[in-house]
């Protein structure tokens, strides 16, 4: 092969000039585009199905959250204290509280930053390396003089998709602020949703280990506090004019950030989703509003259900809403018999430990699991649906760019086709399941706390499915 130094001999180069090629000349703003969550964003598409507070519901905790997003803490020695934590065990309304929030600060004029984190939707919501650039990217959509200081720190730094969230919010927002001055009068709020249920984000590195390309293990643990602690640092600077509310269940994570002795002073108080919200108050508002829509369109009785039946449930839910907005889902959606035939086997279930909060609805998770033709596929399904096996640390979909279409997974599970409705026919109250003929949506769980019910061999008891029954049923089918 010839070369430019073919036949040289007895020299030496004292210097050499590497000129870099010139930088991308397309629209950087496009670019970020391009990397951010958008199923992330309060209105998207992808959550147009989420939950949301029924009118009059969860009234006194939306008040108090927006009353401190617009007004602060009314003690004066908290004034300047910029971020708030809302949590609450799982199925207490956070993400329709969340929700509910931003639709409010929209209609009031109020600037929302949004990042809705979900398990069960999107790799690029179920990890960290989207979320800085998503906040970057509504915050110049908001504030247009932000666009061409961001656009510009793109262009400076043609690597920083690639570096680290501290890095991202000093080139991508703290420092683009500064520049404006955004006055500190201005009514904003960033809300994350979710955050517990961010997973690790894995990495290869050739550095590391003899053995090339070896990944690095991260827990969530970690990639959560690093989330938390880039936006410690965002509500610490004086360019940063906006509130911090996080919505996560009250995991380790969480409790020790912000309960610190040290730090206390830097964080708005908890707000915990208690009895102090009356939620038995707001799941009877719910259960007397959806029991009405049934009523009209089965004709039924304007005395159904019963004043005591509506207590019962009330006190089965146990303050959570999950237990009851799946109940409705079932009655609306199974094939199984009539409103009161349905409500009748809800009624009927007998938990077989009362030791947690969530009994009543791991029975009714069980109950309605056991109605499929082939309870244990059901499972089976479900967990390959989700993109895992119980007790493993990597998802099949974990460096996808998102969640496959319900269409391809039935191409790989389905044994004949037609399985897929067999399957999960029956399971509409739990998973949302786009029509045969969608070749897009992928499939969706209701609640994360069935991701957590199928996990646990406790809670599962007779519907539990272990790992290698998992690993097999993949390995076949491909």
């Amino acid at each position: 092969m010839t070369t430019y130094f073919s036949g040289a001999h007895d020299f030496s180069v004292k210097e050499l000039n590497v000129i870099n090629a010139a930088p991308p000349t397309g629209d950087p703003l496009s670019d970020l585009a391009s990397r951010i969550a958008a199923g992330a964003l309060h209105d998207s598409d992808e959550r147009c199905d989420a939950p949301k507070c029924h009118p009059e519901t969860r009234v006194a905790v939306q008040g108090e959250i927006y009353s401190w997003i617009t007004h602060g803490d009314p003690d004066p020695t908290q004034k300047m204290v910029k971020i708030k934590w809302v949590t609450g065990p799982a199925g207490t309304g956070k993400s329709a509280i969340m929700g509910s929030l931003a639709d409010t600060c929209k209609r009031d004029g109020v600037l929302a930053v949004t990042f809705f984190f979900s398990a069960s939707a999107s790799p690029d919501r179920r990890r960290k390396s989207a979320f800085i650039l998503t906040l970057a990217y509504q915050l110049a959509e908001h504030l247009p003089a932000l666009k061409d200081l961001v656009a510009q720190a793109i262009r400076n730094k043609p690597l920083l998709f690639k570096k680290n969230l501290r890095v991202q919010m000093e080139a991508l927002i703290l420092a683009p602020l500064r520049q404006v001055a955004v006055e500190s009068n201005v009514s904003g709020v960033v809300l994350v949703d979710g955050l517990d249920e961010c997973e690790a984000e894995q990495s290869f590195d050739t550095h590391v280990s003899p053995r090339a390309g070896e990944l690095i293990e991260r827990t969530k643990d970690e990639d959560q506090l690093e989330i938390l602690q880039v936006l410690q640092e965002a509500a610490l600077d004086p360019a940063f004019p906006f509130r911090i509310v996080i919505a996560s269940r009250p995991e380790r994570v969480f409790r020790e950030f912000f309960n610190d002795e040290s730090q206390k002073s830097l964080f708005a108080p908890t707000l915990i989703l208690d009895e102090k919200y009356n939620p038995n108050s707001d799941i009877a508002l719910f259960l007397q509003a959806k029991f009405s829509e049934i009523r009209r369109r089965y004709n039924l009785s304007p005395s159904w259900p019963s004043p005591e039946i509506l207590a019962t449930l009330i006190d089965q839910a146990s303050g959570q809403f999950v237990y009851v907005a799946t109940i409705i889902r079932y009655i609306t959606t199974s094939r199984h018999g009539s409103p009161h035939t349905l409500l009748d086997s809800v009624l009927n279930l007998k938990p077989s430990s009362r030791t947690n909060l969530l009994c009543h609805l791991d029975a009714f998770y069980t109950h309605i699991l056991q109605l499929a033709p082939n309870p244990t596929l059901a499972v089976m399904w479900l967990w390959i649906i989700r993109g895992e096996f119980p007790d493993v640390a990597y998802g099949l979909f974990t460096f996808a760019d998102q969640a496959p279409p319900a269409f391809l997974v039935n191409l790989l599970l389905q044994a004949d086709d037609g399985d897929a409705e067999y399957v999960l026919g029956d399971l509409h109250s739990l998973i949302d399941v786009p029509p045969s003929n969608d070749l897009e949506t992928p499939y969706r769980f209701h609640h994360k706390s069935l991701h957590d019910f199928l996990g646990s061999e406790e809670r599962c008891g007779p519907v539990y499915v272990g790992c290698m029954q998992h690993a097999e049923f993949l390995w076949g089918s491909y």
